[in-house]
């Protein structure tokens, strides 16, 4: 459900309203380092299914956000380190601009950025060594709107 005045209704009911997305989106870094993989073997997707944090099917084969520790374990190259830093807004499937402005803050600090969108929430992934770089700025879009 979305609330009909876009802003935040305090019952877990999703935001929609672009400028109380980008003010609620209370950026909070997770634990642990994530690294993002792909592989056309079914069975090693397979194997990488269960400590995934997530993954998606595309034409060149199965992508996964894995655990560090598990992608080496699996045999994956674990060479860029991501964090992830969680927007706790419950920005609305229909929402608008989130993304963008996340994004743009980002950019405009030299911060690459890979977005994931789930059904609650969007997460950020960003180098590892740029995480609290990431968080400050995040933290610097919400506070200006």
């Amino acid at each position: 459900m979305v609330d009909e005045s876009g802003g935040a209704t305090g019952d877990g009911r999703a935001v929609r309203d672009t400028a109380a997305m980008i003010a609620g989106m209370a950026p909070e870094l997770q634990p642990g380092r994530y690294v993002f993989c792909t592989t056309r073997d079914p069975d090693l997707a397979n194997r990488a299914m269960a400590p995934a944090l997530a993954f998606y099917r595309e034409a060149e084969g199965v992508s996964l956000i894995l655990p560090e520790a598990a992608a080496r374990a699996l045999g994956f190259d674990a060479a860029l380190g991501m964090a992830c830093i969680t927007l706790t807004v419950q920005s609305s499937l229909e929402g608008i601009g989130l993304t963008a402005a996340v994004a743009e803050a980002l950019t405009l600090a030299g911060i690459p950025c890979n977005m994931v969108a789930a059904y609650h929430h969007d997460h950020v992934f960003v180098p590892a060594d740029m995480a609290g770089q990431a968080l400050a700025v995040l933290r610097a879009r919400a506070g200006a709107g």
